[in-house]
C-alpha cells in the first residue's frame, strides 16, 4: 500500500486579494473584529453547515480566545499552517469587513 499524498490547496488570486484587503482593513480599524465575531455567531446558529465551515468557525474561536490583539489575529489568518489555511478557505467569515463603514 502506497502512502497517501497530501494535496496542498492553493488559494486563488481573487481570494488572496480579498484576504489581503480584509487584513489591511482590520489593521486600520480594529473595531471591525466585531463584524467577524458577529459573522461567527450568525453562522454558528445555522443548522446545516459543511463540516469544514464548522471547523473554520471553531478555529476562529481558538484564535479569539488566544488573543484580542488585531496584529496577532491577522498573523493567524495569514499563517501558512492548518489554522490559517482553514480560515482563508471560507471568506464568508469576513463578510462586511471591507464594505462596511
Amino acid at each position: 500500500m502506497q502512502p497517501r499524498r497530501i494535496r496542498k490547496r492553493t488559494t486563488n488570486k481573487q481570494t488572496t486579494s480579498f484576504i489581503n484587503q480584509v487584513i489591511a482593513e482590520l489593521q486600520a480599524h480594529p473595531e471591525k473584529l466585531d463584524i467577524v465575531r458577529q459573522n461567527l455567531d450568525e453562522y454558528r446558529e445555522q443548522t446545516y453547515l459543511k463540516r469544514g465551515f464548522l471547523l473554520a468557525i471553531e478555529r476562529f474561536d481558538w484564535v479569539f480566545e488566544a488573543s484580542n490583539d488585531v496584529n496577532f489575529i491577522c498573523q493567524q489568518i495569514l499563517a501558512d499552517d492548518y489554522i490559517g489555511n482553514r480560515l482563508r478557505r471560507y471568506p464568508l467569515l469576513f463578510k462586511g469587513v471591507i464594505n462596511s463603514t
